[in-house]
């Protein structure tokens, strides 16, 4: 599965960082990304997708990435086959 932030609605809250670290993070500019491991999917972190990107995550964060996909108050998360 992959995952994906759409950055205009994002709010900065950090639910999704809390709620799963190993798949989400919060940067310097007050909005939340998406990582695969080490890779941040963010311009300013050397990602030439950007924000754009999307993130693999493993099977078993499923369940974290749809709760925060749930509990995002920017309903900007998405979750992709």
């Amino acid at each position: 599965m992959k995952v994906w932030i759409d950055q205009d609605l994002c709010t900065g809250d950090g639910i999704c960082e809390e709620i799963a670290p190993d798949v989400f993070v919060l940067l310097d500019d007050g909005l939340a990304y998406v990582r695969e491991g080490e890779k941040i999917f963010a311009a300013s972190e050397g990602n030439t997708q950007g924000a754009e990107g999307l993130a693999n995550f493993p099977d078993d964060q499923m369940d974290a990435v749809v709760e925060s996909a749930e509990e995002c108050p920017g309903e900007c998360i998405f979750i992709e086959p």
